[in-house]
């Protein structure tokens, strides 16, 4: 199955590539590397404003990390042309804006992670880091960024 009969089959529509918020372009390649600048997570068009352990809770921290996911989905689309070009999914990097003491950063990044695995199977599976920070630019939820390697 292509990537786009994955995306198709879970009533996914990619977007367009966001224009940057401040200096930096949204990805850079460097051999077969796609690397997408951090995306953060947007509901109707605007930041998903919220705090992990404060005013938000770990399932919809996850619903904010998909939705991240799609974005960057649409910006790697943009990156390469043709999402079946990619030949691996390397590493995701997720900042979730969170509380000193909430600990699910992981399980809000699966929102991300599970995702990819669906839309690409083997090829989505990757390294990855998560991290609680006290803020992300806009008052964001959550923020990604991705690394590719492509065919």
């Amino acid at each position: 199955m292509s990537v786009y009969d994955s995306l198709k089959s879970l009533n996914i529509e990619l977007p367009p590539v966001a224009v940057p918020a401040a200096a930096y372009v949204p990805f850079v390649q460097t051999g077969k590397l796609i690397f997408l600048s951090g995306h953060i997570a947007k509901k109707d068009g605007k930041p998903w404003v919220g705090q992990l352990g404060k005013t938000m809770g770990t399932a919809e921290g996850q619903q904010a990390a998909r939705a991240v996911a799609i974005d960057l989905l649409g910006t790697l689309h943009a990156a390469v042309g043709d999402l079946n070009k990619v030949k691996r999914i390397v590493k995701v990097m997720s900042l979730v804006n969170s509380t000193g003491d909430f600990t699910e950063q992981h399980l809000v990044t699966n929102g991300c992670s599970e995702l990819l695995g669906q839309v690409f199977g083997t090829a989505g599976a990757h390294a990855r880091s998560a991290f609680g920070v006290a803020q992300i630019p806009l008052g964001a939820c959550v923020e990604i960024e991705l690394i590719a390697e492509i065919a």
